[in-house]
């Protein structure tokens, strides 16, 4: 890994007109919010607000550590979650492999920060992502970079690619396994060989490094065991594969796991029986921030299927929270508040209020009352129906947890780091 240069990022400069940052906080480089003093409980910062918590972040990352050397699989975290280089460095200084992404645009936001070792856990399509991939692998001999093929036609334009920027370096790719009803990926043996045919053709411009698939879209009482059933189908490409002899040199990949079962892939792939030496890779984007709602209950699966997780010493919790203001009591049983689709996830389950505060008074946040729930959510306001007693008040200050954080980072381009009181002691950017 070359050195990871985050000053571009730390230096630029931030202002009032940053979606979570006080109205008159005049240009400042985004390194400098967290001398500022703020506090999110003292109202320093406007509401509505993403956090992340720092402690909780060092503590997923100090689980997935531990998963990782329980399970004997390495991580690409997938970047898309984030979008955020700080994090992406966070988790390479934890370990991880490289880093997983999804666009050729995510790929130059991370190549502009000095990462050098990208999985991309995509199909490259189109002229300009293919020649960008392919210039950008020509031009710099220590980026190692994978890509994820499915079809003939897919390679054959890798290959040319490639071909027209000197061929100085093949460009490996992961030929990639899908089921029925599922996103890419070849649904059967038969097609998966054709594609393995058509890379040894592309030599010397294409080269095979590995087997890959996405299993997070497998769901129902039965996921756990279509999960199995897809991971022995890709572990049946991968054989096929070598068995033919079709692997570059060095270690094969075999890679998938999303945030919900790469217990699951751990194990299967650990047991995949290859002759040569392989490397286990999972992809979960979402452990490092972890989420109130899909991932924890995800989560609580995993420790059923696998009990001696609880033998680590931290499981995940929350990272990400969204804050909001009560803006209105307008009815006996209904709260509305300052915080709509614009500032957080709801495409997996509404937002779940967790805490509140009432400004000036002292002490930590208190947790919401029973029968407090978000009943829907406009661009810019959230309906929270509650019982006619609760305590909320016009002004009060509301935490909600989120489910599915990907969809809450897109909406914020600056999010502040805070200690356990609320202190913002830095900052994250995200690009999207």
């Amino acid at each position: 890994m070359s050195a990871i240069d985050l000053s571009g990022i730390e230096g630029s400069l931030v202002d009032g007109r940053t979606k979570g940052l006080p109205p008159g906080a005049g240009p400042l480089a985004l390194s400098a919010v967290g001398g500022q003093g703020w506090n999110v409980l003292r109202e320093d910062l406007p509401l509505p607000l993403a956090v992340l918590k720092r402690s909780a972040l060092e503590r997923n990352s100090a689980y997935m550590r531990g998963f990782l050397a329980m399970a004997g699989a390495s991580i690409a975290p997938h970047g898309k979650t984030t979008m955020s280089p700080q994090l992406f460095a966070r988790q390479i200084a934890d370990g991880a492999f490289a880093i997983t992404l999804a666009t050729v645009q995510q790929i130059r936001v991370a190549r502009e920060y000095g990462f050098d070792r990208i999985l991309l856990a995509n199909q490259v399509t189109g002229a300009q992502a293919a020649r960008y991939m392919a210039e950008e692998v020509a031009r710099d001999p220590d980026f190692q970079f994978w890509s994820f093929v499915d079809s003939v036609a897919g390679v054959e334009r890798l290959a040319a690619a490639v071909k027209a920027a000197g061929g100085g370096r093949p460009l490996r790719v992961i030929l990639e396994g899908g089921f029925p009803g599922g996103r890419t990926g070849c649904r059967t043996l038969d097609d998966a060989m054709e594609v393995m045919a058509a890379i040894i053709a592309a030599a010397p411009y294409i080269e095979l490094s590995g087997v890959g698939g996405y299993e997070g879209l497998l769901a129902g009482k039965d996921a756990a065991a279509r999960v199995d059933g897809f991971l022995d189908f890709l572990v049946e490409i991968a054989l096929a594969c070598e068995q033919r002899g079709a692997f570059a040199p060095g270690p094969i990949l075999l890679t998938a796991g999303g945030s919900s079962f790469y217990d699951l892939v751990a194990a299967r792939f650990k047991a995949a029986g290859l002759s040569r030496t392989f490397q286990v890779v999972i992809r979960s984007g979402c452990y490092l921030t972890h989420d109130s709602g899909t991932y924890e209950d995800r989560f609580l699966d995993l420790r059923q299927r696998m009990p001696g997780i609880d033998g680590l010493d931290v499981r995940p919790v929350h990272a990400l929270e969204v804050w909001a203001y009560v803006q209105s009591r307008p009815e006996a049983e209904k709260a509305i508040l300052a915080m709509g689709k614009r500032d957080v996830s709801y495409d997996s389950r509404m937002p779940e209020p967790l805490y509140w505060h009432r400004p000036g008074r002292a002490g930590p946040p208190l947790p919401i009352p029973e029968r407090h729930a978000v009943a829907g959510l406009n661009d810019q306001h959230c309906h929270l129906v509650l019982p006619a007693d609760s305590p909320l008040q016009v002004g009060d200050m509301v935490a909600f947890g989120i489910s599915h954080p990907c969809t809450t980072f897109d909406k914020w381009q600056v999010i502040p780091v805070v200690d356990d009181d609320y202190a913002v002691v830095d900052a994250i950017r995200t690009f999207f």
